[in-house]
């Protein structure tokens, strides 16, 4: 792992994984950053010595997705073993390990107001509480390989999926009110749709994506629409929420 200057020039490297790294969080109070990769860790660094500090095990296979946040639990990591760890950023030990998902987990993201994050797997999408991982509901009906979530601070859930779909989401009540397919572009294949990243803007207006076909794709909100156009027809399910 390497860190860049403006004139993309290394400045600094990171070693310690003993294979692919797939994800990096800069944690927002501190001078650390964690990563994951495929060698089923999550390794805690000092951002200026390049020291290890923890090393995040436990996992038993692939952490595909890390996110730091300042208070407790402080690292969270998903993995393909199908689990999500909460840390211990202090004893680099597990505070807690959810295992309510049945297949890899490959997204998670933090809700920017709430104390809550969401998780991504090809079962479904859940949403947990924090300090404890108490599950909150399960968002089901984006039925493919889901690679990445994202979050504004009204409420909009984001899942990015590989072939292309995405599915916009009522955070609080889960209610899936758009559904959108990702057109690839002139000279790439049908195929080449999937969305393998996506982060909102500091407005939280625009929606950034990289893609399967070689671009990175800019969303934003329609102005032009009304009730009419987009109508919602949803109604609250009170036992829908599942314990698991």
């Amino acid at each position: 792992m390497f860190c860049f200057a403006f004139a993309c020039q290394v400045i600094r490297s990171y070693h310690g994984h003993l294979s692919a790294v797939y994800g990096i969080s800069l944690h927002p109070t501190i001078d650390v950053l964690v990563t994951c990769g495929r060698d089923a860790t999550g390794r805690v660094w000092d951002m200026r010595t390049k020291a290890c500090i923890h090393t995040l095990t436990g996992h038993t296979d692939t952490v595909s997705s890390v996110i730091c946040q300042a208070a407790d639990p402080q690292v969270i990591t998903a993995s393909h073993d199908s689990t999500i760890r909460l840390w211990d950023l202090a004893a680099g030990k597990t505070r807690v390990t959810l295992t309510n998902h049945k297949k890899s987990v490959r997204a998670i993201c933090v809700h920017p107001n709430e104390f809550s994050f969401a998780s991504a797997s090809p079962d479904n999408i859940k949403q947990w509480k924090f300090p404890d991982g108490n599950f909150l509901q399960n968002l089901t009906g984006h039925n493919a390989i889901v690679n990445t979530l994202s979050c504004n601070a009204d409420g909009v859930l984001v899942s990015g999926a590989d072939n292309g779909t995405m599915n916009l989401w009522d955070y609080r009540t889960g209610y899936n009110f758009q559904r959108m397919q990702a057109v690839a572009q002139p000279g790439s294949l049908d195929s080449e749709t999937g969305i393998y990243a996506s982060a909102f803007d500091l407005s939280g207006c625009r929606l950034l994506t990289c893609e399967a076909d070689k671009t990175i794709k800019v969303y934003k909100e329609d102005d032009t629409a009304t009730e009419e156009t987009h109508p919602i027809s949803w109604r609250p399910e009170i036992l829908k929420r599942k314990r698991y």
